[in-house]
C-alpha cells in the first residue's frame, strides 16, 4: 500500500530536497505552503509562496497555501516559548505550523508529515531539544519525519512500520548547507533559491515597529503588519501612522493598498513620497503629516508648500510651512 505524506514546502533548498527524496522512495506527497506578513524572500517571482508552486508544478505534486492569520500574530504578541534575538516566536511558529499540519493531514487522508528541517541549522527551533518540545506541542509525536536528519533521532513510526527505509535517509547536522547543494546536484535539483531568505522578525530593526502596532491596536488585523515592509512609519497619534515611500516602488504599494478612507498626501511643487495615512484622519493629524514628509523633499526651509490630499476619491489642497528639522521629525519616526 503506497503512503501518503504532508510536506511543509518553504521552496527553499532544504525543503525541496526533502521532497524529492520522499518521492524517491515511493510515497506520496501533497504539499503545505505558509504565507507570512513577514517574509524577506524577494525571489523573481515575489517570495516563498511562488518558489514553493514552482517546486510542486516540477515535482507533480498538489500543494495547498495556507496563510498565517490573526491567531498567528496573537502568538508573536504572547508567544509560550518566548523571542529569538528579536520578535521571533520561533518555536511557537514551529509548533503552530505543525499543528496546521496535523490537522490537514489527518483531513487528507495521510499517514505522516515530513520537513527539511535540520539539527542546529536554527540557534532557536531546531536544537535537539526543541525539536523534541514541538513535535510534542504540535501532536504529532511519531509522525513527523525530518528526513535530512532522521538519523541523529529515533526511528519515527513511518520507519519502523517498514513505510520509509531508514537507511536511506540522512544525518545532516549544523549550519553549512554544503551537504545539501551537492545533493542538490546529485539529484538534478536545479534553480533553488538562495538560503539567505527569511523573517523579518528576527531583525532588530523591525522590533519597534510591531511593538508599535501592538501598543496602538485595539483589534489586529494583518494589513499593518504588511505594511510594515513598506516606507518610513511615523508615529502621529495614539490611532493615526503615517506612512511615506521611499522609493517610486513604495509609493506605488502605498496608492494601490490605500483604502479610500485613508488620505494620501504629496508635495504639488516637487518630487515627493507618497504619504498615506492610517488611523484617524484629523486635520492636525494630516497636517503633521505633510510637514514631516517636506523633510524627505528638497522642499525650501521655512517655504510655505502646497499639498495635495485624495480622501475619498477628492481631491483637495492644503498649505503648510516646512519647518521640521531632522530632530523635530526624529521623535515620531518608528525606528
Amino acid at each position: 500500500m503506497k503512503r501518503k505524506a504532508i510536506a511543509l514546502l518553504s521552496g527553499g533548498l532544504d525543503s525541496t530536497l526533502a521532497v524529492k527524496m520522499m518521492l524517491d522512495l515511493g510515497i506520496e506527497v501533497e504539499a503545505l505552503n505558509f504565507t507570512s506578513p513577514f517574509c524577506t524572500c524577494t525571489g523573481k517571482n515575489s517570495g516563498c509562496k511562488s518558489e514553493a508552486v514552482r517546486v510542486a508544478q516540477e515535482y507533480n505534486i498538489p500543494i495547498k497555501v495556507m496563510h498565517k492569520g490573526l491567531d498567528y500574530l496573537e502568538i508573536i504578541r504572547n508567544p509560550v516559548y518566548g523571542y529569538g534575538k528579536g520578535v521571533n516566536p520561533c518555536v511557537d511558529c514551529r509548533i503552530y505550523l505543525l499543528k496546521k499540519a496535523r490537522e490537514y493531514m489527518i483531513e487528507s487522508g495521510a499517514d505522516f508529515v515530513f520537513t527539511g528541517e535540520v539539527l542546529g541549522q536554527r540557534p532557536m527551533s531546531q536544537r535537539r531539544d526543541t525539536l523534541r518540545v514541538i513535535e510534542r506541542e504540535s501532536g504529532l509525536e511519531g509522525l513527523l519525519l525530518r528526513p535530512l536528519s532522521a538519523r541523529h533521532f529515533k526511528p519515527t513510526i513511518p520507519e519502523t512500520e517498514g513505510w520509509v527505509d531508514r537507511s536511506k535517509l540522512l544525518a545532516i547536522e549544523g549550519r553549512s548547507r554544503s551537504v545539501q547543494m551537492q545533493m542538490a546536484e546529485d539529484l538534478d535539483v536545479q534553480n533553488y533559491p538562495c538560503p539567505a531568505g527569511g523573517c523579518l522578525l528576527t531583525e532588530l530593526s523591525f522590533i519597534p515597529k510591531i511593538k508599535d502596532v501592538f501598543a496602538h491596536s485595539e483589534e489586529l488585523n494583518l494589513r499593518d503588519f504588511r505594511l510594515l515592509k513598506t516606507g518610513r512609519q511615523f508615529r502621529v497619534g495614539p490611532h493615526t501612522k503615517a506612512i511615506m515611500g521611499r522609493s517610486e516602488a513604495d509609493n506605488n504599494i502605498l496608492e494601490n493598498t490605500r483604502n479610500a478612507d485613508e488620505a494620501a498626501l504629496t508635495w504639488l511643487d516637487g518630487n515627493t513620497p507618497v504619504a498615506i495615512i492610517v488611523g484617524n484622519q484629523e486635520d492636525a493629524l494630516l497636517n503633521l503629516s505633510a510637514r514631516i514628509m517636506l523633510r524627505y523633499t528638497k522642499a525650501e526651509p521655512g517655504a510655505e508648500c502646497r499639498i495635495e490630499q485624495r480622501f475619498n476619491d477628492v481631491t483637495t489642497t492644503f498649505t503648510v510651512v516646512n519647518d521640521m528639522g531632522a530632530d523635530a521629525v526624529e521623535k515620531y519616526l518608528v525606528a
